[in-house]
């Protein structure tokens, strides 16, 4: 099966049925990192993935990692940590730091140790959040920012797409506050994209693509949600 040639002057995607088996969920090559093209391929079920010195690479691996937000699992130390921790949360506060974080941070995601957001991810993903469509969580200690996660809402349902740590549990900590907070707001899911072991430990699990494609169908709108911009824990 090819794998699909896009054009720039159009926002087109092939269905997600034909994304490859070997590289695993490979669909399409090319098009470009505009905003409407991002937000189409997320209704689709599709995100863009590729190194620097790649081509854009456009992926929908069948089975797909995912968690309800209010299935998101705390252990107990991590609850005992949550009670005692002096640092901040905030949402919406340094999403381009977050962003240029996760790109520079060692990666082990996505099956890569290379680091796939690429100056042009940055600048796509900043052009995002701007339009009120990506959204950060920044965890503090002080002035520093020592962890955070960025991605993408639309309708009810948070598309994630990176993490980073520089102290010990503030993604973890970054994650468990923004899964309370989309419980709160009616979000129904968590798109984690593909396995890790970090985020099966929070609860994530893998359903086959059909049955992702049927909650988005159910749960996505463009509409920009203006809850953001909060700081959900203080010293």
């Amino acid at each position: 099966m090819p794998v699909y040639q896009l054009d720039v002057d159009d926002c087109w995607f092939p269905p997600v049925s034909e994304a490859l088996d070997d590289p695993q969920g490979l669909l399409a090559v090319g098009g470009d990192l505009s905003v409407p093209r991002l937000l189409y391929a997320y209704q689709q079920g599709i995100f863009p993935w590729f190194s620097e010195q790649d081509p854009i690479l456009w992926w929908a691996p069948s089975p797909r990692m995912v968690v309800a937000p209010d299935q998101v699992h705390v252990s107990r130390s991590m609850a005992k940590f949550i009670r005692k921790t002096a640092l901040v949360v905030t949402f919406d506060h340094a999403f381009e730091r977050v962003v240029h974080a996760c790109g520079s941070a060692p990666r082990t995601d996505k099956c890569s140790t290379e680091s796939w957001i690429t100056a042009d991810m940055q600048c796509a993903y900043t052009q995002l959040y701007r339009g009120g469509y990506a959204h950060s969580v920044e965890v503090w200690d002080g002035g520093e920012l020592v962890g955070g996660l960025y991605g993408v809402a639309l309708g009810c349902v948070f598309f994630g797409e990176s993490m980073f740590s520089r102290t010990d549990n503030a993604s973890k900590l970054a994650f468990i506050h923004l899964a309370q907070h989309l419980s709160q707001w009616g979000f129904v899911l968590i798109d984690c994209q593909m396995f890790t072991s970090h985020l099966a430990s929070l609860g994530a699990t893998e359903i086959p693509m059909p049955e992702f494609q049927i909650s988005l169908e159910k749960n996505l709108s463009y509409g920009v949600d203006s809850r953001w911009g909060l700081v959900v824990k203080s010293c």
